[in-house]
């Protein structure tokens, strides 16, 4: 089938306010924007048991929560009792001794360790060394960016 370039001149006003209805449609991008986090520019937060230094919270593009932060944990030190949530977390270790407990078996992270939590896994961590540890928290899923 070939379109005559007067039948197009015809049919192309037609389509624009059919594109408009579908832009009304079209969610705004909410998402995270790509950005720069420099440590020394993170706020300190004075926490019971540690110092916490939020990095990011929201949504990405694809639609995943995400929430990033790091924690400056004191020797010998928890910052809560074990628990379980619905998003994934990771532990990304810069200094310190760390361990990280998943369902009742622990492990012993140092620097450049890292540790993941599946969905709903029971989960602990301590710093179980004699200096500070530190370390970046990653969640990812349902409920990381609340």
């Amino acid at each position: 089938m070939t379109i005559t370039r007067r039948e197009l001149g015809i049919f192309l006003p037609a389509l624009l306010p059919a594109a408009a209805v579908l832009d009304a449609f079209a969610e705004a991008d909410n998402s995270l924007p790509s950005a720069n986090y420099p440590f020394d520019k993170l706020a300190v937060q004075i926490l019971d048991h540690a110092e916490m230094r939020r990095v990011l919270k929201g949504k990405l593009a694809t639609g995943e929560a995400l929430e990033v932060h790091e924690t400056m944990l004191p020797a010998a030190s928890a910052p809560h009792a074990p628990h379980h949530h619905v998003h994934s977390e990771m532990w990304f270790i810069r200094e310190g001794t760390v361990e990280l407990t998943v369902n009742g078996a622990s492990y012993r992270l140092g620097p450049g360790g890292v540790g993941f939590v599946h969905s709903n896994d029971e989960h602990g961590i301590k710093n179980v060394g004699s200096t500070p540890a530190s370390y970046f928290v990653v969640a990812v899923g349902p409920g990381a960016d609340a």
